[in-house]
């Protein structure tokens, strides 16, 4: 077979172990020669099978603790020399170099080392130097050498020399040399990232080596790809695949039910990325029932969340609703039951992760990065800006609307009523619009907005949104505050007994 190449050594040192073991049988099996060194070899060793020492092969011991292995002439040399050069094949032997026909390298776990929250020393102990070199040696030399970079791709590598009886394809060696330049590219990401947890130098780099083709993008005609590891954040219980747009659903709902973790049963239906519904109750089914009620048209194929385990009752009006995706915490199994009950429902067991500290989408030629809004207003956040307090009813109110304004789109006006959502205005040119969207939408579902409060997304430069909400039955106001003209708002709010708060912080979700 043109350009095949039958394995007849094998260099090994990784960090992880588990899947190994069949492997080395299978070479030991064909008659490869085994290279290897530390832990790796004792390993090998273990298993009653031959393996050379790689300080046999340099005549130089591991030095500096360990940090300094393979970094030599005699290893490098084995893995880089290109078998069809005649000046190579004659450097090779002149300095009795031996050919390395597979490189197994798993290396040092940086990322886990970082997120268990070890010391910085531990951390830096985990920049792995001679594997990724040995990785990038190897990948390059594609034309002679297979690189196996990872414990991901252990059992690849074992049926594929098991099949061929260790004689591989060039475009075999290709293949993993494009997964060993992936999976260095993703390793040094990694640690700048790392290095540049402050931003100091203006460079972006993101990578994610978990990928997933969705059935299309945001319409049919466009492509769709998830990057991302989806399994850290969910268990998957039941229903078709994710689409592009379930995606983005699930991400608003999630983000959303994170400012009520640990609260009273708190449920919220979204759609198109914003709340249509959203209450907090005593119980998990009043907190549905009143969350739908908020706006019942628009929850139809919607996703579903609650902040805590579903329950059969709650289960059971859930099942009377078309809707795309349900999340919670967890279900009872008697829930589970039930909402198996359609075969296409998604239903996802929410599981407590870190959310990103940076959020990034792109834009023009290039990418937006930024901050996470990790910022949620609270009671001693706020500041009055009129004479008339809120009561504590309100201020209960007040803190709940903002939560819910943060996560709506700009610009957003949100109303809401002992800790119901009643009706928003989302994604408006003008607050004013957004308002007196909020209002036609809560009148249409029959809210009686008298004592309802309102939260704002960003100051407002005149006092016509206090003065159409006040009209309105609306009791109370939270805002950044921080207008040149918040004055007129405060003066029209005095002379009418109407509470307003400023948080100091906007919330725009462009």
């Amino acid at each position: 077979m043109s350009n095949s190449k039958t394995i007849k050594s094998a260099l090994i040192s990784v960090f992880s172990k588990d899947g190994l073991e069949p492997i080395v049988k299978q070479l030991n099996k064909q008659g490869v020669t085994i290279y290897s060194t530390g832990g790796t070899q004792k390993f090998i060793n273990d298993l009653g099978i031959d393996v050379v020492p790689v300080e046999d092969v340099t005549s130089y011991p591991s030095i500096l603790g360990g940090r300094v292995k393979t970094l030599h002439p005699k290893v490098f040399g084995g893995i880089l020399n290109r078998q069809n050069h005649d000046g190579d094949v004659a450097e090779m032997e002149e300095y009795n170099i031996p050919q390395i026909d597979v490189v197994i390298v798993d290396l040092y776990p940086f990322e886990k080392t970082v997120a268990s929250g070890a010391s910085e020393q531990d951390i830096i102990e985990k920049i792995d130097i001679g594997g990724i070199s040995l990785i990038r040696a190897a990948a390059k030399n594609y034309a002679d050498v297979i690189c196996v970079s990872s414990v991901n791709d252990y059992a690849e590598f074992l049926e594929l020399i098991t099949e061929k009886n260790g004689t591989l394809t060039e475009a075999d060696r290709k293949l993993f040399a494009a997964k060993a330049f992936n999976v260095s590219s993703h390793y040094d990401s990694a640690i700048f990232n790392y290095f540049n947890k402050n931003h100091e130098i203006a460079s972006f780099k993101l990578s994610e080596t978990q990928g997933k083709v969705l059935r299309y993008g945001e319409n049919p005609h466009q492509k769709g790809f998830f990057f991302g590891d989806f399994d850290e954040i969910f268990t998957k219980l039941h229903g078709k695949e994710l689409s592009y747009n379930n995606l983005l659903d699930v991400d608003a709902a999630v983000n959303l039910i994170n400012e009520f973790k640990g609260e009273a049963p708190t449920f919220a239906v979204l759609k198109h990325n914003n709340a249509c519904g959203f209450a907090q109750r005593e119980t998990v089914l009043e907190s549905y029932i009143d969350a739908l009620a908020g706006d019942p048209v628009s929850a139809f194929g919607g996703v579903l969340i609650s902040n805590t385990e579903i329950d059969k009752a709650t289960a059971e009006e859930i099942h009377k609703l078309f809707c795309e995706v349900v999340i919670a915490p967890s279900f009872s199994d008697e829930a589970l039951e039930i909402l198996k009950g359609k075969k296409n429902r998604i239903l996802l067991v929410l599981k407590d992760f870190d959310f990103p500290e940076t959020t990034v989408r792109t834009c023009l030629n290039g990418v937006l990065v930024q901050d996470r809004n990790s910022k949620t207003d609270a009671l001693e956040d706020l500041k009055d800006a009129t004479n008339n307090k809120p009561t504590q009813k309100e201020l209960d109110d007040l803190i709940f609307a903002s939560k819910i304004c943060k996560h709506t789109k700009s610009n957003t006006i949100v109303l809401v009523k002992n800790k119901q959502l009643c009706a928003s205005g989302t994604g408006q040119t003008s607050r004013v619009d957004a308002l007196n969207q909020a209002i036609h939408k809560a009148q249409s579902f029959n809210f009686e907005l008298q004592g309802a409060v309102m939260a704002s997304d960003a100051f407002f430069p005149f006092p016509d949104c206090v003065e159409i909400a006040k009209n309105a039955g609306v009791t109370a106001v939270i805002q950044p505050g921080g207008s040149i003209k918040d004055q007129l708002s405060i003066d029209y709010c005095n002379d009418n007994d109407v509470a307003m708060v400023f948080t100091g912080t906007r919330h725009f979700k462009h």
